[in-house]
């Protein structure tokens, strides 16, 4: 199994069991036809963008600042972004082995420097993502990678099941990731009792993260719904299809009891055969219908 991850989305039609949901876009191309690095959150120049080198402490356990800019064709730091999902920017950051995700909001100053405090808890390579959009034009994910000195112990990628334990919470995905197209449903319980008030984060009630396992790639497609029209909780449904095999890691971002929580999973798509003789991509996981 790859210790690095792609991260993408899924890029379908959404089906929302409470409207303010989440959103999956579409996973990254197959590795035989690889997508562009501009497509996938690898790049770190697109659309006449830039994001500049990522500061960081290098070390572990270093309290410090991580900062960076977004500059435009000129040259000039960009100043003016338009807010969506109730920030500016989203910074999403991963070590190449999946661990470590963060889902931050850092601040710009008058200079167009976007900052906030860091350390690192584990050395190894990490890629930050610079999800936003600035004003008047399209959205963009651009990523650095970030270096962390330090002997490194690489995590395997956990086994695909279908529960999720984090603070206390039980997260239950239902269903298979697969090329077909299928619905993954999440249940968020807490000691057993199904969650219904789950809280606004970042103007919905929950956001998804996937990556994929190989090389880091990143997508980051948004909730769909209305906070308030539709029940908080206890489930979220949506439907995707996955345009190639592998693994994927997912990360479920809610809020509740005034903390923000995040709940991994693993899921797999395999390749199988179909009654017919040719062979077709189905997903795979745990459980009786192959929960990932």
């Amino acid at each position: 199994m790859s210790d690095r991850l792609k991260l993408a989305g899924f890029g379908v039609a959404l089906v929302v069991v409470f409207a303010a949901a989440l959103g999956i876009g579409t996973l990254a191309t197959p590795d035989s036809a690889p997508a562009e690095p501009a497509a996938t959150g690898l790049a770190d120049s697109a659309g006449g963008y830039t994001l500049t080198p990522v500061e960081a402490p290098g070390t572990p356990g270093t309290p410090g600042t991580l900062r960076f800019r977004i500059t435009g064709g000129d040259g000039a730091a960009v100043t003016r972004f338009a807010t969506r999902h109730d920030e500016k920017l989203h910074l999403i950051v991963v070590r190449s082995d999946g661990t470590g995700y963060r889902h931050v909001h850092p601040a710009m100053d008058a200079a167009g420097v976007w900052s906030i405090d860091w350390s690192w808890a584990e050395p190894g390579s990490y890629r930050v993502f610079a999800d936003f959009a600035p004003e008047g034009a399209d959205e963009l994910v651009l990523s650095r990678a970030v270096e962390v000195a330090g002997p490194v112990a690489l995590q395997p990628l956990p086994p695909p099941a279908a529960v999720a334990r984090v603070d206390g919470y039980e997260v239950t995905l239902t269903g298979d990731l697969s090329t077909a197209g299928s619905e993954l449903r999440f249940a968020v319980r807490r000691d057993g009792v199904p969650v219904t008030d789950l809280e606004p984060y970042l103007g919905a009630y929950a956001h998804l993260v996937a990556l994929r396992a190989e090389d880091l790639a990143y997508l980051h497609v948004h909730p769909e719904g209305e906070v308030g029209r539709t029940p908080p909780g206890p489930e979220v449904a949506f439907h995707a299809e996955a345009p190639s095999t592998g693994d994927y890691r997912l990360y479920l971002d809610f809020k509740h009891g005034g903390e923000e929580h995040t709940a991994e999973f693993t899921a797999s798509v395999a390749e199988q055969p179909s009654d017919d003789g040719h062979d077709h991509e189905h997903g795979t996981g745990s459980g009786e219908h192959g929960h990932g």
